[in-house]
């Protein structure tokens, strides 16, 4: 097949492309910036393609001939207040790819959801939930949804940003200690994607992706902590401590933490019916896979994530 990806130069992207050619289908990975996706370059079976994903012209034109069109662009936090980010990138850029992959007679649709779409007060939740409720509504276009908890690999932004906070600090003051969450890695997701696509049965419907088993956070931020060979610290903070430390770091650069975070970690971020197992497969663990990355650099991680697309 050929396929289409919006979103798809970032963490997840990488091994949602190398599941693809590894069936043999044709990746185009729509970017802004083809500098910036060089970690595609050694990718087989892709092409990256110099796009503006919010203009339906330019859309309709990419999707020109594609058999499917993949849909992951997202975002954890806004620039500003107020949930109108969340809203562009998650609600906005959706209504334009629905509208191209009309433009274009693309009916098959994959989007990358999250759990707890449409659930409690988190702008992130509430704009993903009304992306959902977009796709529900077209009944012209074959979608399949999926719903990953946090998801893990080489790169990703949770392992790898506590790991950082820990070698930095010897006590960590953690927020929202107790939230579960059931980590997922990035290549199951990518592998149950890549066999979604071409799977009628799977049209409508909603698959939520975990791991084999949930953790609470502070478990999880001590088991990086001991996996690093670090001693630290780590005090869970009482709600009102983490909600005071949630809106003062609104205002750091890069919003390591957010008061939109605090309130998506108020629900457990767990997959009670976890469809990998549906697949035939058993979930990768982070027991086995974390600690093979988790003292690399950023640098290292990319360049192993190449070879892997490389097939060296």
């Amino acid at each position: 097949m050929k396929i289409v990806l919006v979103g798809g130069s970032g963490f997840l992207g990488q091994f949602v492309v190398r599941a693809f050619a590894d069936m043999g289908h044709e990746c185009l990975v729509l970017t802004r910036s083809p500098v910036r996706a060089r970690q595609f370059a050694l990718a087989r079976n892709t092409r990256l393609v110099s796009a503006d994903v919010y203009s339906v012209q330019q859309l309709s034109e990419r999707f020109s001939g594609a058999d499917a069109v993949i849909s992951m662009a997202g975002i954890l936090n806004e620039k500003g207040f107020g949930g109108k980010g969340f809203r562009r990138v998650h609600v906005e850029l959706l209504e334009g790819i629905l509208q191209a992959c009309r433009n274009a007679r693309v009916q098959r649709l994959l989007h990358v959801s999250a759990l707890n779409a449409g659930r409690g007060e988190s702008h992130y939740l509430r704009s993903k939930g009304e992306a959902e409720e977009l796709l529900h509504a077209a009944e012209d276009v074959q979608v399949t949804i999926f719903q990953p908890s946090v998801i893990f690999g080489p790169g990703d932004g949770f392992f790898n940003r506590f790991a950082g906070l820990l070698r930095l600090a010897p006590v960590l003051p953690l927020a929202c200690p107790a939230s579960r969450l059931q980590p997922v890695y990035a290549a199951d997701v990518a592998r149950v994607m890549a066999m979604a696509v071409g799977d009628s049965a799977l049209v409508g419907r909603t698959l939520q992706l975990g791991g084999p088993r949930d953790y609470a956070l502070i478990e999880l931020v001590r088991w990086t902590a001991a996996t690093l060979g670090l001693s630290r610290m780590v005090v869970p903070l009482p709600d009102a401590a983490a909600r005071a430390q949630a809106a003062a770091m609104d205002f750091v650069p890069g919003k390591p933490f957010s008061t939109d975070n605090y309130l998506s970690l108020q629900l457990d971020n767990v997959a009670p019916e976890n469809a990998i197992f549906d697949f035939g497969f058993a979930p990768g663990t982070i027991e086995n896979i974390v600690p093979e990355y988790l003292g690399q650099s950023a640098r290292q991680q990319r360049l192993a994530i190449q070879r892997q697309q490389a097939g060296r």
